[in-house]
C-alpha cells in the first residue's frame, strides 16, 4: 500500500508521516528516506534536527539519504517486509532540477525520472509512505526556472496520488484523508 501525504510547508505533513509510520509499521522499526543535501549551513542544521529527532523518538529508525536515485532505492527496498517513509519528493525533484539545470532537455530529463519514480511507486511491494509538497497554491514565480518546478511538482504530486490509495492533505497540523472524498464524474 502506497500512502501519499502533502500539504503546505511547516504544515505538520512530516509529523503526521511519520506518526503515520510508526502506527503501520509491522514491528517497532521502518525505513526513513531522507532526500535534502545540505547545500548551505541552514540546511544542514535542520538535517542535523531531524536525526536528532528521530533517535529521540524511541523508535528504530533506518535513516537512508538518497537525493537522486530514489526509484532505484524503492525497488531495493520493495518486497523487504519494512515500511518505509520518503521525506520529502519535492526536495528530490529540486535535487533533479538543479541536476540538469543547464541543460536544454532539462524538462524532458526531470519528466523521466518523475516516471521513473511513478512506476516504482506502482510496483512497490510493502507499505509506503510519500510526503510531498502542495506547491502551485501561491503566486507565480518570477523566473522561467521557478515556474517549471512549480508546474513538475504539481504534476508528479498528481501522477503519484494516482498511484496511492489514501492521500492526505494536513493543514494547519490537521490532517485530512482526500481520497474518500474524491468526487468522481
Amino acid at each position: 500500500m502506497s500512502i501519499l501525504v502533502t500539504g503546505g510547508a511547516r504544515s505538520g505533513k512530516s509529523g503526521f508521516a511519520e506518526r503515520l509510520t510508526r502506527k503501520l509499521a509491522d514491528s517497532q522499526q521502518a525505513v526513513y528516506v531522507a532526500t535534502g543535501q545540505a547545500f548551505d549551513e541552514e540546511m544542514e542544521a535542520r538535517i542535523t534536527l531531524h536525526r536528532q529527532q528521530r533517535q529521540a523518538d524511541g523508535f528504530q529508525w533506518e535513516t537512508l539519504e538518497e537525493p537522486l536515485k530514489l526509484a532505484a532505492l524503492l525497488g531495493r527496498l520493495s518486497g523487504s517486509g519494512q515500511t518505509v517513509l520518503v521525506d520529502c519528493l519535492t526536495l528530490w525533484l529540486s535535487n533533479q532540477l538543479l541536476a540538469v539545470e543547464e541543460r536544454s532537455d532539462r524538462k524532458e530529463l526531470v519528466e523521466a525520472a518523475i516516471a521513473e519514480l511513478e512506476q516504482a511507486v506502482s510496483g512497490f511491494e510493502g507499505t509506503l509512505i510519500l510526503v510531498t509538497n502542495e506547491v502551485g497554491g501561491g503566486i507565480v514565480p518570477e523566473y522561467p526556472l521557478g515556474r517549471l518546478y512549480r508546474d513538475l511538482a504539481g504534476r508528479m504530486n498528481a501522477q503519484l496520488a494516482a498511484r496511492c490509495g489514501p492521500v492526505f492533505l494536513v493543514t494547519a497540523g490537521i490532517p485530512v484523508e482526500l481520497r474518500s472524498r474524491e468526487y468522481l464524474l
